[in-house]
């Protein structure tokens, strides 16, 4: 049998057009094993295949690919072009498609949130129309319609009505598509059709699709089957709109919890959220980050491993159960009392919780391991788990997450590893309570997940940029991070200076070379629990801020990978390049005197520099770096002093206009981001600034761009089709122009805050000019609240509630109920697919439920590298729950917007 392929697409010059699939002759889903299209004309590209025997008892699957310029392949989106196994034996069959981009708004609700949970629908009872003796099935998709509503097909000729649309053509839907077999004998071809939209409760036709009419050139002769899919029917496709709630989990807070949200408190989040309207629930990451047992591994993002969850969220009372309640019951007085508290103290918590579980351990572990859920568990994740247990348990062997000081196993050695797992190891019982944590961890989320999409709400989990740098992926692959370099962002609104996360950043090319197993497998383990997910700093898969190991500020860093200035540049643009003014620490005394003070430079000349030939002065080689420099001072007594000298030595290293491209033999450079804020060119002559500034804004905003834009597009379509979950981009920051690009080209959702404007033109984004892939929001964790920060600047205050809520005089000196109303409001009618708030920002719309002092609703200052995370609500969701007017109120607002 002859399958022949016509794809429906319009290429540019250079680009090719591939097949493949699950049969010899498509290369058995191998890309590099595919099949070549031939270029038709201007519409069509086709190819043709001989199918054997045996492949006709089968369903075959397949897709279409793209090969670019620079022998990039990229796939299109899905996994559901099908061809039956038909019992009639056919000849031929001729596949007319269209190519599915994976940008399409639709393909946004074919994702795990909205066929699970937000569209899922019962199948339809309708007739379907169907001719026993079919020449033609055609096929098409329509996920937004709406309750009793079908498609139906009308267009010229008898069998398709002539364009009278009663009594209608019905499809039937199977999966993802609407289809039907028609026998289209003694039709005129090319065949003018469209699809509609019928009512089969109403028996009555609603309306055509949108568009020209569409044509189908294949013929109906004998022993030929023509299939079409004809992609998505033309309907409006931005209508569906949701609104959501974003928390931590360890903010939450109900009667039952342990002083910190819990996994089991999602379900009254969710009931909450039911009630008030909102579809979508969103946390911050979730994963295990206990490194220090300090308060210091309160920060969510750092977690010791990409897999594992975080035993701060277990519910002791779920993990003992009625039978061994009598176990916890002695911990009533110290829960009420950690409880009570305001905010989490993290130490004290953690502390209790792990000394409860492993008293409970020791009566329940043996049982919980012979179980069949734990059996399934256990050989699922299997991969991250047993590691993950040797990493817990040599951490808390030798006190200390640094593997690389542990008097044994330092380097992961997994048949080392595998041995301690061995029935007879003595160390087979410690690991084992690792394992028991997670096992119960993972069944009290999966729960909680479970209630949700009963409930008709989807999680939104947050996956961090980074890992941490003393954690069990780092110990057991290093290879797959530069452990020399840490991840940051440049100076912005938050820090002027730059942030430091610390976090080795990826090797992209060594991921690569496994097809990003490691990403793949994290997907996988989200999915368990979340239907969508934000990728946290989405601009590092673009390039990520670098900072050597030996600098402690952002400022210190550049974009890698990255474009470089090459010396000869300078000469061209007629600048004489000089390595010692350029390079080096720019360092005077007219220098000195503005960082430090006449009687402090003094200090500085006599101990930390030497002169040099250049009329000024050098450091001394033990305080060339920042980090030389804090080793120095943690050594000495804190004063105010020493805090100057340290921060004004951290700023004369930092003086500098580039850096020179490591191994580059002084050939290659990057600028120092804020060059034009920096001492050492404030004292270069006018003339050469201007020079300098022109190849400056070349290097950051012009030359970069297309090779961002090719390394974005090497990673995030293969880490796209990975998951079915709808991914959502935060995309703040610095901003290259490609990245509004691949992000639409890919479907990923983007990220707008009215505050944080991404067109440096305006002050302030307004909600009405989101676009519909996007998730739109007045404050994330990393910001004030809607109410704090109307207290902060009364200047941009006044703009704001004269310019955007179109107000006339002076703002309100405190942002009243009505005022967080009304920007909660703009939100909700924007025509975004999302708006989510923070629950703070929610509950700033009543004078009742609002906190009193808004100071007290951050969550993370970005601007302080060792902020505590530990805000919790002020009121109990059980509390909250019972707040029917106010959450009446809400869910008003949230149906009456659309959403």
């Amino acid at each position: 049998m002859k399958l022949q392929f016509y794809l429906r697409f319009h290429t540019r010059y250079g680009q090719s057009l591939w097949i493949t699939g699950n049969i010899d002759e498509l290369g058995n889903n191998d890309p590099e094993k595919a099949l070549p299209m031939d270029y038709l004309n201007e519409e069509f590209w086709s190819g043709t295949v001989e199918i054997k025997k045996k492949d006709l008892q089968k369903s075959i699957s397949y897709k279409y690919l793209i090969k670019n310029e620079d022998g990039e392949m990229l796939a299109e989106w899905g996994n559901d072009r099908v061809v039956e196994a038909f019992k009639k034996e056919w000849q031929e069959i001729q596949l007319s498609d269209i190519w599915n981009h994976t940008g399409e708004y639709e393909n946004a609700f074919f994702s795990a949130p909205f066929r699970k949970v937000l569209l899922k629908q019962t199948r339809l009872k309708s007739k379907v129309t169907a001719d026993k003796n079919f020449t033609h099935v055609f096929k098409v998709k329509a996920p937004l319609l709406q309750k009793h509503q079908v498609i139906c097909l009308n267009g010229n000729g008898e069998r398709l009505g002539d364009w009278v649309p009663e009594p209608p053509v019905l499809l039937g839907k199977e999966d993802n598509w609407w289809s039907v077999k028609l026998d289209l004998a003694g039709s005129d071809f090319p065949l003018a059709y469209k699809y509609g939209v019928y009512d089969i409760q109403e028996k009555k036709f609603l309306t055509h699709e949108e568009g020209n009419n569409r044509l189908l050139y294949s013929d109906a002769a004998k022993r030929k089957l023509s299939i079409v899919h004809d992609g998505f029917v033309h309907l409006p496709n931005n209508t569906w709109k949701g609104a959501g709630v974003a928390i931590p989990v360890f903010s939450l807070r109900s009667k039952n919890s342990f002083g910190v949200g819990e996994f089991a408190d999602i379900k009254l989040l969710v009931d909450w959220s039911k009630a008030s309207g909102l579809k979508l629930i969103q946390l911050l990451p979730i994963n295990d980050t206990i490194a220090t047992h300090s308060w210091m591994d309160s920060y969510p993002y750092a977690a010791i491993s990409a897999f594992a969850l975080h035993p701060l969220y277990i519910n002791l009372a779920n993990v003992a159960g009625k039978e061994f309640a009598d176990n916890i019951s002695s911990l009533k007085i110290k829960q009420k009392k950690l409880n009570e508290m305001a905010e989490v103290d993290y130490e004290e918590v953690i502390k209790y919780k792990l000394s409860v579980l492993k008293e409970l351990y020791e009566v329940m572990g043996e049982n919980c391991f012979e179980s069949d859920d734990y059996k399934d568990f256990f050989k699922d994740n299997k991969h991250w788990l047993q590691p993950y247990a040797a990493f817990c348990f040599f951490r808390d062997k030798y006190g200390s997450a640094h593997f690389e000081e542990w008097k044994s196993n330092g380097i992961y050695n997994k048949s080392e590893i595998d041995k301690l797992f061995a029935h007879r190891s003595s160390s087979l019982k410690e690991l084992g309570f690792y394992n028991f944590i997670q096992f119960h961890l993972h069944l009290q989320l999966k729960e909680a997940a479970d209630y949700a999409h009963k409930k008709g709400i989807v999680l939104k989990g947050d996956i961090p940029i980074g890992i941490y740098r003393d954690g069990c992926d780092a110990w057991m692959a290093p290879e797959m991070f530069n452990m020399c370099w840490q991840a940051g962002a440049p100076p912005d609104d938050f820090t002027a200076v730059g942030q430091n996360w610390g976090f080795p950043t990826y090797n992209w090319k060594r991921m690569q070379e496994d097809g990003f197993a490691w990403w793949k497998q994290r997907f996988e383990q989200m999915n368990n629990y979340f239907d969508a997910f934000r990728i946290d700093h989405i601009l590092g898969f673009f390039r990520i801020w670098s900072i050597p190991a030996n600098a402690l500020q952002g400022i210190m860093g550049h974009f890698v990978p990255c474009l470089p200035v090459h010396i000869n540049e300078f000469g061209e643009t007629g600048i004489w390049f000089d390595y010692q003014r350029y390079c080096r620490p720019f360092i005077t005394d007219e220098v000195l005197y503005e960082v430090f003070g006449r009687g402090l430079a003094e200090k500085v000349k006599d101990e930390f520099l030497v002169a040099n030939k250049f009329g000024g002065y050098d450091l001394e080689p033990e305080f060339e770096s920042q980090l030389q420099v804090e080793e120095h001072f943690a050594g000495l007594e804190e004063s105010a002093e020493n805090e100057k000298l340290k921060l004004g030595l951290f700023d004369l290293i930092s003086n500098v206009i580039l850096f020179e491209e490591s191994g580059s033999q002084g050939e290659q450079f990057h600028f120092r981001i804020s060059m034009e804020k920096t001492l050492s060119f404030r004292w270069l002559d006018p003339h050469l600034q201007e020079k300098l500034r022109s190849l400056y804004i070349n290097y950051f905003y012009r030359r970069q761009d297309d090779f961002w834009f090719r390394e974005a597009m090497h990673k995030l379509p293969q880490l796209k089709a990975a998951t079915n979950m709808l991914v959502c981009g935060e995309d703040l920051g610095m901003v290259p122009h490609c990245v509004p690009e691949v992000m639409q080209q890919l479907g990923i959702l983007s990220l707008e805050i009215q505050r944080m404007p991404k067109d440096p033109k305006i002050e302030f984004f307004h909600p009405n000019d989101a676009p519909y892939m996007s998730v739109i929001t007045p404050s994330t964790h990393d910001m004030s609240t809607i109410r704090s920060w109307w207290e902060e600047n009364r200047e941009k205050t006044k703009l704001f509630y004269n310019q955007v809520m179109g107000q006339e005089g002076d703002a309100p000196a405190f942002c009243e109920p009505w005022i967080s109303r009304a920007i909660v409001l703009q939100h909700l009618y924007s025509p975004a697919m999302w708006s989510i708030f923070q629950l703070q920002d929610i509950l700033g719309m009543s004078d009742s439920l609002r906190r009193e002092r808004p100071q007290e609703e951050r969550i993370n200052n970005p601007a302080n590298p060792k902020n505590y995370w530990r805000y919790r609500m002020h009121i109990s969701l059980e509390d909250l729950i019972k707040q029917k007017e106010f959450n009446e109120e809400l869910r008003g607002y949230v149906a009456h917007s659309g959403r």
